[in-house]
């Protein structure tokens, strides 16, 4: 065991003076016993989780029944005004390239083919998937329904649902109070309404066929709040992309 002596003065002159903090000296003439035993095993383990890595002899991937591979959009370094971002406020992507699909299933007596190829740009569900790190680049592993939709444009106002998704354009969140009361952005209520812009062709039944969506486009609906993906569009219009489930209500 180590024990410490230490004498010494610690003054805070450089303290401005506030009601109740005065600068003062602390005279410290020593400390007797410090006996600290650190014990390595006390310490919880900290596990990083990356990328499953594959090794540079394997040189292809092919994905089996429903699943896709996915090559990941590269995240954004920096603003458009030129700002580096850390990475600790870098935007996750949720988008990248198929650039290799399985078989597809076979649901009762129907074989379902992937309804998405390779070189489909896609958007993806946020934390969907495996990770793979494959010929130098981040990829994604994941099942067909985790695909959220098809992005045929640079614009997410043009993304083509699939499956169950529905695209929604959020309501811009009130500014003022029903008393007149001016809200800041912090005091401004996330908004869980909007207006359906795009819709799926529906989830397979159990032979095989597309079951239609009870939400369609121009329907103003009421979604539930911590539900899908949000995306802001070119305009700066928020977007939202969710399962025909998470929506509530249709507003008239």
């Amino acid at each position: 065991m180590a024990t410490v002596h230490f004498s010494g003065s610690v003054t805070s002159r450089s303290l401005q003076s506030f009601d109740g903090l005065r600068p003062s000296t602390v005279r410290i003439s020593s400390v007797r016993p410090c006996n600290v035993a650190v014990n390595q095993r006390s310490f919880r383990e900290l596990t990083v989780k990356a990328a499953n890595v594959v090794a540079p002899k394997y040189t292809s991937i092919n994905p089996l029944a429903d699943r896709v591979l996915v090559k990941i959009k590269t995240v954004e370094e920096k603003t458009t005004g030129g700002i580096f971002l850390p990475t600790t406020v870098q935007t996750k992507p949720q988008g990248g390239e198929v650039v290799a699909v399985g078989e597809g299933k076979t649901i009762g007596n129907n074989k379902v083919d992937i309804s998405v190829q390779s070189g489909t740009q896609v958007v993806y569900s946020k934390y969907a998937g495996t990770e793979l790190e494959f010929n130098g680049s981040k990829h994604l592993l994941l099942k067909e329904d985790d695909l959220v939709g098809i992005l045929e444009t640079d614009d997410v106002k043009d993304l083509k649902p699939l499956n169950d998704r529905v695209l929604i354009k959020v309501a811009e969140a009130e500014v003022e109070t029903a008393g007149g009361l001016l809200l800041t952005e912090a005091t401004k209520e996330k908004p869980s309404i909007g207006t359906v812009i795009a819709a799926g062709p529906g989830l397979l039944d159990g032979e095989g066929n597309r079951k239609p969506l009870s939400v369609a486009p121009g329907n103003t609906v009421l979604y539930s709040k911590y539900a899908g993906n949000d995306f802001k569009g070119i305009d700066g219009s928020e977007y939202i992309a969710l399962r025909a489930s998470d929506v509530m209500a249709v507003l008239s």
